[in-house]
């Protein structure tokens, strides 16, 4: 394309969704100033489309609508047409998808919404064919009449718009006194209604891997000791490891199945989802012991560490469905290649095990699979063949990579890491995760010390979101409990009360979306909802939790009950979709304990205590080291009464403001952790 077309001004930008519009003919401009004054100078609507350079749809409507003249020709003469990336924008995305989805009653990318110059909507959709087909009406079609009612009855349209607006500020104003613990039974009886008993999973079709919702089953387990709910983790865990939706070549998963069965991937790989699952094998791993689930996550934290990893030590966002214009072409084999590749011999064996013949399970080709097989009878060969497909795949043109380093999903991955190398005892995840941290702190803080939402070639932009805070505070607190270096916690603390001088509504409480100091829009959503990844409001919330428990403090748990307050309407109506919200609502409603261990040298009593809280599954209990850092006694308010004994590593047990007697002993560590 760059070779015969003209380029617009989206070739200025970072962004590689809107790079990969900026040698379209429409005439497309960046969401700011420039494009509002056009709109408002020439009293035209504007054209807004809201997607992500992963999206496989997006790609579809560029191919079929914005690399086509006739289209171009209609937006640019009657539209100011602006492009925006939904994960450098995620307020943006917020606020249109709730426009979208009250509108037209769903969701989805890529997001076309029609607005004011005063920015509020007209209409809204999301795939729409250049002509129309298949029961969907065509963009020209909708451009050419959303001119016409501009030009013949524009007061109507903005009434309309503004009628919408006030439906959406209303419908955010509903309130309830509270949550009782019963919606905790609520949302597992809800998980075991939709559960699938036959592949796992929740619901019938598409499928995501939902790994949030597991790691609230796995607490709910631990929590009740209900049997069914750790069963339908271990279902679900295993499942969509053996299906085509984990990646048997080069490891790591994809966004969703859009199959019963978890065999046909919508092949993008994205790192929230890989972080959230590493999570989910690793908690799995812990409450099991089923070695299974150890293993897939180190696969899936090798996918990361190998092509999803910047030198500087900054993850990347995502990689697409599709290579050569044909979505999972990088991905599918046939018997003939494989065999190729291993021989006819190991070819047959290979092809038998994972489920590659003749006839296909997708268009004709394969996706490696183990839904029909029983994974504990694995065939000690296998890794070798694996890693010759894998060095011939390698070949092939790959998909497309979306390089730029989100903040919010480096610290989901961060979370990870710290996770699995503590309880796997990895020090090089460990390390990766510092190296995160360091990358982060060095590039994605501006000058005034604001936390900033996306960097990329050089570029730090767009002052960050709650969900960077919130992610970020995560990893840390992960990284502290797998380091005990004080400067994690207190980077944790630090950010927390950030959250609060930026997001933080002082009327009705909870956080807002954006800060206070960032762009006015049209609404400042306030998001409880866990989709695709938890809300921000429910990892900040788990967060104040947590760091109040290691502080041995009530400072930010009022704050908590606040946020259950004012959210417990919205929870009520829909529990299913606020699991992790309600993973929260479970460590304060569990009340747990919380550990100091005092240490003048980590000795080999220290390394078995440590080593004892990694090897058991204990969601509800928080850790803290107390070495005679100077900045934990400004966290922990009464750490320097927690002394060693006999000048021996000393453990105290506190839970309710109240700690046991010293310990310094192993059997009796253990008996009280019991």
């Amino acid at each position: 394309m760059k070779n015969n077309k003209k380029s617009n001004r989206l070739a200025n930008e970072k962004s590689p969704y809107l790079l990969q519009h900026a040698y379209n003919p429409v005439d497309w401009y960046p969401w700011g100033e420039e494009a509002f004054r056009k709109a408002k100078s020439e009293d035209k609507p504007i054209f807004l489309s809201i997607g992500y350079s992963t999206c496989h749809w997006c790609h579809v409507m560029e191919r079929e609508s914005f690399e086509d003249e006739e289209v171009a020709e209609v937006l640019n003469e009657n539209f100011v047409a602006i492009k925006v990336d939904r994960e450098e924008r995620p307020d943006l995305d917020n606020i249109y998808m709730n426009i979208t989805q009250a509108i037209t009653g769903h969701g989805g990318w890529p997001m076309n919404v029609f607005i004011t110059p005063s920015q509020k909507p007209i209409y809204a959709g999301t795939y729409f064919p250049k002509k129309s087909k298949y029961g969907r009406t065509g963009l020209t079609e909708i451009l050419h009449k959303i001119n016409n009612l501009w030009l013949d009855e524009k007061e109507r349209l903005i009434e309309s718009s503004e009628d919408i607006m006030e439906a959406l500020n209303r419908s955010n104003i509903e309130k309830e006194e509270g949550l009782e613990k019963t919606i905790l039974k609520d949302i597992f009886i809800q998980n075991k209604r939709s559960f699938d008993i036959r592949y796992g999973g929740f619901g019938d079709k598409p499928k995501f891997p939902m790994a949030h919702n597991l790691l609230f089953l796995l607490r709910y387990w631990k929590y009740t000791e209900n049997e069914d709910s750790i069963k339908m983790v271990s279902k679900t865990l295993e499942n969509i490891y053996k299906g085509g939706i984990f990646d048997h070549i080069g490891f790591g998963f994809s966004r969703y199945s859009v199959d019963r069965k978890w065999l046909i991937p919508h092949f993008e790989k994205m790192l929230y989802d890989n972080a959230l699952l590493v999570m989910a094998y690793i908690e799995a791993y812990q409450a099991t012991k089923n070695i299974l689930y150890k293993e897939i996550a180190k696969k899936t934290i090798t996918y990361v560490l190998r092509d999803m990893t910047s030198q500087e030590g900054g993850f990347y966002s995502a990689e697409d469905a599709d290579s050569e214009g044909e979505e999972g072409k990088f991905y599918v084999w046939t018997p003939q290649e494989i065999k190729e590749v291993l021989g006819e011999g190991n070819g047959e064996i290979y092809c038998e095990y994972y489920d590659i013949t003749d006839r296909g399970n997708f268009e004709g080709k394969n996706i490696p699979n183990l839904i029909e097989k029983d994974i504990k009878k694995e065939n000690i060969g296998l890794e070798e063949m694996r890693k010759k497909l894998f060095k011939y795949r390698e070949e092939r043109v790959h998909p497309h990579k979306d390089d730029k380093v989100l903040t919010s999903w480096n610290g989901l991955m961060i979370a990870a890491l710290s996770m699995a190398g503590r309880v796997l005892d990895r020090e090089e995840y460990i390390l990766a995760a510092e190296k995160s941290i360091k990358f982060i702190y060095k590039n994605l803080f501006n000058d005034e010390g604001r936390l900033l939402a996306r960097y990329r070639d050089g570029e730090a932009k767009f002052l960050g979101y709650l969900d960077d805070y919130a992610f970020l505070t995560w990893g840390l607190i992960e990284l502290y409990e797998s380091t005990f270096n004080v400067e994690y916690l207190n980077k944790a603390k630090q950010l927390m009360e950030e959250s609060f001088n930026l997001f933080w509504d002082d009327n009705e409480g909870g956080f807002y979306l954006y800060g206070h100091d960032a762009e006015e829009l049209v609404l400042r959503p306030k998001e409880i909802y866990d989709g695709a990844i938890p809300s921000g409001n429910s990892v900040a919330a788990l967060n104040m939790l947590r760091i109040d428990r290691m502080a041995e403090r009530e400072e930010y748990t009022e704050k908590f009950r606040n946020m259950v307050k004012n959210f417990s309407g919205e929870i009520k109506n829909n529990p299913f979709s606020h699991s992790f919200f309600l993973i929260a609502y479970m460590y304060y409603m569990k009340s747990g304990k919380s550990i100091v261990i005092s240490v003048d040298e980590k000795d080999r009593l220290y390394k078995s205590i440590i080593k004892e809280i990694n090897d058991r599954y204990l969601p509800f209990i928080s850790i803290v080291v107390n070495d005679g850092d100077l900045r934990l006694q400004k966290i922990v308010s009464d750490i320097k009464e927690k002394k060693l004994i006999d000048n021996k590593t000393t453990v105290y047990i506190c839970e309710n403001f109240t700690c046991s007697m010293p310990i310094n002993e192993l059997e009796q560590f253990k008996e009280q952790l019991n």
